[in-house]
């Protein structure tokens, strides 16, 4: 009998008398080899034969080394290892499913004795050789005996000839060759197509895989004479270095309490150690590197974490994921304390961040891992002690971020040479708004909130101009209460720069009486200039609110000719003009009585304004000295009056006007905002006038003629002429009459009467009822006035129809006959309203007279006329009469005449001549020998619904009228009496056309 150092024909014997005896354990181990091999550790053959040579140099306590070769041509895969060869317990294991031989030997990764079964994916013949002696499988010769096995036959035939193959040992006759350097060798002839997936698992062998088997210190793999080597050297503190690159790792392992084992298998009861270990290297993990936890080797159980974990976790029976349980829970908490470990390891830089995990897993036991790393992550030691020789590292509860340029954070951490301002301050580079921050416990604060703490920070100006270099860059949102040093006044801090002044071309010390606040000298930074502070040039400080508070309170000053000093020394730097600034008005100054007056109310000693104004006006005069210090320019550009005084604003609400919400202290202001926003009409939105000017204290006037000289030359004519526009909210402007011209409209100021009373010359349709402008005015400014220029523009003015229909009533008025009819047309053809007159002017038997509104009628047609001998009538242009009785709440005269018919007529054919001008004539008509109609002779009559007429010139007229077209009745009637003349009254007609 050959010799069998494997005990194979014992092994085979017992399992062929346990499948004779049981067929059903024939079934039984063919389907768990089946779920094996086709299941959990399907892709597998590659990383099982790796974790085999790693336990065979660990049971030799040898440097491990494994040769992976692929030859396509050959369809064989071999692996060469080195360490403790195979042995009869091994062949035992490999032959016995989930009866491991390594189950006592401490650090052994295999633990089951099942990863061998993921050859039988790829191959039907393997074989392993030792210098011991071979073993091998086949699947033919396995199915010959199995099915020699009464009751196995049947079985064996509805599986189509497929055994467990691992289930029947053989001594290898010849054993494989092992290669020089090696002890062990496995081959496995391939299947057909088993070659693809074998490379693709070659390909996929990296540095994880040296990390997971620290056994083995050299992987060769060889695809078709294609070489590549992975090797691992294994330094202190925990750093490995695989194929030149290095991996940062931190490890844990302990005995695993019994009670956490209760609920795990036996074979797994014996083996109470429990390891985790995680791997990065320091520039993160490589692209490939699978997203799942080792355990030690790959499993399906996704993990996201930027690092590589190997543990010792419980597999579930399909060899691909984690099985729940206490030991799961465990070592969960235990692969976060290292992953802790590990950011402990890595240096204290902002890139540490990145390996923060997020709150969001890949899958439960990611999410798991990361719950327990972020519950640790707060009392952690990673951070940087700010400016710390030795290193030293703070936890995130005790560290603070800000989002702030990188100097400013060195000068509040004390790390620009001067004493800390902040504690606890991470220094630049770390992102204040990163999650990872949130997760470590940092608490984040706003530059806002460090800004406006710096109040209580006691440090000289130049301190001050270093944090406002350092602070040139950030945004201008957080810096509004940035504090700055006041000049003059040691140590006071004002917080936000907004309206403090930089002095530029100004001695601050001649201006203390107005209360002003510049800038320390020594603190000076354009940063304060873009937060709000202004170069106090002469303009700049005189429009400083102070400023204006000093004048607003000049009267009750201390001392007012101080105040009155320091402000008439801007003017004069600043050369304003008169009006740019209105409530220098206000400024203290002393008149010649010795009063003090408001300057607005002073005159210079020959303003003409003087002869002008009404005596009792509340006008003083300059005194001399104060004239002859400052001179009258600067005195008329603070205020003082050389002629009248100019209102200018921006922004006027006129809604503001109108109920007195703000004012400009004029005459009859919301008198004047009500009217233009009648003009207007309804707004959603407050209309506004961004440019207002208007002439102030008119309403003190006395001698208007010499006023209007005064007025109409510049720069009070600009007030007048110029309209005032008004921003709508649509975005457009509406044009109104200006403050001023409004104003002067409704005063007797030209010959004591409103312009409004005059007309232009050269328009005669509103002469007689308007007079004639008086003269020495241009017609530009008397428009502005309101003086009248047209009929059209009457109308179109507010209340304007209405002062027309009384002038027209007017008897002292004299309106022809023929500017009458035009007027009464152009009422009809207005869009206006007016309230029904008293009297009007109508024609009365051909004469234009003024009668009373209730015995008058509105003429609807000529054909009435003969029955209104000497009835009042009001005469439009036709197609008029009932919008213009309508207008007037007058009766039409054919509704007050009865109409009737009183003879009889011969209905006649028209003629056809009378078609070549009036082509919409009636076929008939109704011919009367006398026409009588309510007892009257008239002419014609159409008002029944027919045409009568009596006579050519009557059947003209009716046939005109009747048509709509009356301008051609003397044209119907000339060829009536003379139908061969068609031709020559026609053309004569087209020249008067």
């Amino acid at each position: 009998m050959a010799p069998d150092p494997f005990g194979t024909r014992v092994l085979r014997e017992r399992v062929l008398r346990a499948w004779a005896e049981s067929p059903a354990r024939f079934r039984e181990d063919a389907n768990t080899e089946e779920d094996h091999a086709l299941g959990g550790y399907r892709d597998r053959v590659v990383i099982e034969l790796a974790q085999n040579a790693a336990d065979a140099a660990l049971r030799a306590a040898a440097p491990g080394r494994l040769r992976l070769a692929l030859d396509s041509a050959a369809a064989v895969l071999t692996a060469a290892n080195t360490g403790a060869p195979l042995d009869a317990a091994g062949v035992e294991a490999l032959s016995t499913l989930r009866a491991s031989a390594k189950r006592d030997e401490a650090g052994a990764v295999g633990r089951f004795g099942v990863g061998f079964a993921a050859v039988v994916a790829v191959t039907s013949e393997p074989s392993i050789a030792s210098r011991t002696g071979g073993v091998a499988w086949s699947q033919e010769r396995a199915r010959e005996l199995a099915g020699g096995l009464a009751g196995v036959a049947d079985e064996l035939a509805r599986r189509e000839g497929r055994v467990p193959l691992l289930r029947l040992p053989f001594e290898a006759e010849p054993p494989p060759e092992i290669p020089d350097g090696f002890d062990t060798v496995v081959r496995l002839p391939l299947r057909p197509g088993a070659a693809e997936s074998v490379r693709r698992q070659l390909e996929q062998v990296d540095a994880a895989l040296m990390l997971a088997l620290p056994a083995l210190e050299t992987v060769e793999i060889d695809v078709d004479g294609g070489v590549r080597v992975l090797s691992a050297e294994r330094r202190q503190a925990g750093l490995v270095v695989v194929d030149g690159r290095a991996w940062q790792t931190v490890e844990a392992h302990g005995a695993t309490p019994g009670e956490l084992l209760e609920d795990r298998p036996v074979e797994e009861r014996s083996r109470a150690s429990w390891q985790v270990r995680w791997a990065l290297p320091e520039d993160g993990l490589p692209d490939g590197t699978p997203a799942v936890v080792h355990a030690p080797t790959p499993s399906d159980e996704r993990l996201d974490l930027p690092a590589l974990l190997i543990a010792s976790f419980p597999l579930a029976p399909d060899r691909r994921h984690v099985a729940p349980g206490p030991l799961t829970d465990f070592l969960v908490e235990r692969a976060a304390e290292a992953y802790v470990d590990l950011l402990k390891a890595r240096p204290a830089e902002p890139r540490l961040l990145d390996l923060v995990p997020g709150p969001v897993g890949a899958g439960e036991l990611d999410a798991r891992l990361r719950r327990a790393v972020r519950e640790r992550l707060p009392e952690a030691a990673l951070l940087p002690v700010p400016d710390d020789p030795d290193g030293r590292r703070m936890r995130g509860l005790d560290a603070m971020a800000l989002d702030a340029p990188a100097p400013f954070l060195d000068l509040l951490a004390g790390r620009a040479g001067e004493e800390a301002v902040v504690g606890g301050l991470l220094p630049p580079g770390w992102s204040a708004r990163s999650p990872a921050l949130a997760a470590l416990g940092v608490r984040r604060v706003e530059l806002a909130d460090v800004v406006d703490e710096l109040a209580a920070v006691d440090r000289g100006p130049r301190w001050w101009h270093r944090v406002y270099e350092a602070l040139a860059e950030a945004s201008r949102d957080a810096l509004g209460a940035l504090p700055v040093p006041l000049a003059g006044e040691a140590g006071r801090l004002v917080r936000g720069p907004r309206g403090l002044l930089v002095a530029d071309g100004v001695d601050p010390a001649g201006l203390d009486a107005l209360g002003l606040r510049f800038v320390h000298p020594g603190a000076v930074h354009p940063l304060l200039l873009r937060l709000g502070a202004v170069e106090a040039g002469p303009r700049a400080v005189l429009a400083d609110p102070a400023v204006r508070a000093a004048v607003e309170d000049s009267f009750d000053a201390d001392d007012p000719g101080a105040v009155a000093e320091a402000v008439l020394g801007l003017v004069a730097a600043a050369r304003i003009d008169p009006g740019e600034e209105p409530w220098l008005a206000e400024l203290a100054l002393p008149g010649d009585d010795g009063d003090l007056y408001p300057t607005g109310e002073l005159l210079l000693p020959d303003s003409p304004l003087r002869t002008v104004m009404a005596a009792d006006a509340p006008f003083g005069v300059v005194a001399p000295e104060t004239l002859e210090r400052w001179g009258a320019e600067t005195l008329t550009a603070a205020g003082v009056l050389d002629g009248f005084a100019l209102a200018r604003a921006e922004d006027v609400n006129l809604s503001g006007l109108l109920d007195e919400a703000e004012t400009l202290d004029l005459d009859d202001e919301d008198r004047w905002a009500d009217d233009v926003l009648e003009r207007i009409g309804p707004q959603e939105l407050p209309p506004h006038v961004p440019e207002f000017q208007a002439v102030r204290d008119l309403e003190l006037v006395d001698d208007w003629p010499a006023a209007l000289r005064l007025l109409a030359a510049p720069p009070w004519r600009a007030a007048i002429v110029e309209p005032a526009h008004v921003a709508l909210y649509t975005g457009h402007r509406a044009v109104v009459p200006s403050y001023t011209a409004w104003w002067l409209s409704r005063r007797p100021i030209l010959d004591g009467r409103r312009p409004g009373e005059f007309r232009l010359g050269g328009n005669e349709t509103l002469a007689g009822l308007y007079d004639l402008a008086p003269s020495g005015f241009d017609e530009q400014l008397l428009l502005a006035l309101g003086v009248r220029t047209s009929l059209a523009d009457l109308l179109d003015e507010p209340g304007g129809a209405q002062e027309l229909l009384d002038r027209m009533g007017d008897p002292g008025r004299t309106v022809s006959r023929v500017q009458l009819g035009g007027l009464w047309t152009a009422l009809a053809d207005a869009d206006v309203t007016v309230e029904p007159p008293e009297s009007v002017r109508a024609v009365v038997d051909g004469d234009v007279e003024v009668v009373d509104a209730a015995d008058a009628l509105v003429l609807d047609g000529p054909d009435v006329l003969p029955l209104l001998a000497g009835q009042p009538l009001v005469i439009a242009a036709q197609g008029r009469d009932a919008r213009l009785a309508e207008l007037l709440d007058l009766p039409l005269a054919g509704d007050e005449v009865p109409g009737a018919v009183e003879t009889a007529g011969e209905k006649r054919p028209v003629p056809d001549a009378v078609r070549a001008v009036l082509p919409d004539a009636p076929e008939t008509y109704l011919a009367h020998e006398r026409l009588i109609v309510d007892g009257q002779d008239v002419a014609w009559w159409t008002r029944d619904g027919e045409v009568h007429a009596s006579g050519t010139g009557g059947l003209a007229r009716a046939l005109a009228w009747s048509c709509g077209d009356w301008a051609a009745r003397l044209l119907a009637e000339a060829v009536l009496r003379d139908p061969d003349a068609l031709p020559v009254l026609l053309a004569e007609d087209d020249l008067e056309r």
